[in-house]
């Protein structure tokens, strides 16, 4: 089955800039059965685990991190860029692979001590997802797993997320 989702991913040479080839699941997204194959897929995996809460990272997070909420009967926390968010924040600043950037958390979107799985659609070099789970614990939650539809394996951003546990579907 994950093998039928990575061949429904579309490679788009050259974007954001030259030399990088996206990623793009939005080929899986709009294909209902290998979207809801994604969601069970990763659901599974945390099935009986008392997960709280599942943050989604912007914006391809937001679909995989709250479908897979949905999935889990866990609430669902939105990270986003700076200045999309109305409340108090914490900021972290972190460097991609092309690039730099910042996300922004609510304060109080996380009580102390609950147990978070953190979703994004592609992990690369790991600078994103670890400033995310920098704010998770800064807010008091507490990371139980980084989970990625895809990961780009050359680019080890696993390492980044030590000692945090990672888990994809797809690895390319």
């Amino acid at each position: 089955m994950v093998e039928q989702l990575k061949k429904i991913i579309r490679d788009v040479p050259d974007f954001p800039k030259k030399g990088i080839i996206f990623k793009d699941i939005t080929t899986l997204c709009q294909d209902a059965l290998s979207f809801q194959r994604m969601v069970d897929l990763l659901g599974h995996r945390y099935i009986g685990k008392d997960v709280d809460l599942v943050v989604g990272i912007e914006a391809r997070g937001f679909i995989v991190g709250a479908a897979l909420a949905y999935k889990l009967g866990a609430g669902v926390v939105l990270v986003r860029k700076p200045g999309k968010l109305p409340y108090k924040t914490h900021r972290a600043s972190y460097t991609l692979e092309y690039g730099e950037d910042s996300l922004e958390i609510h304060q109080d979107a996380i009580k102390k001590g609950q147990r978070v799985i953190i979703a994004d659609d592609l992990l690369a070099t790991g600078g994103t997802a670890k400033a995310v789970v920098d704010l998770v614990e800064r807010t008091g939650g507490k990371v139980l797993e980084c989970a990625f539809l895809v990961e780009l394996n050359e680019l080890d951003g696993r390492k980044r997320l030590l000692p945090h546990k990672v888990f994809s579907l797809v690895q390319y």
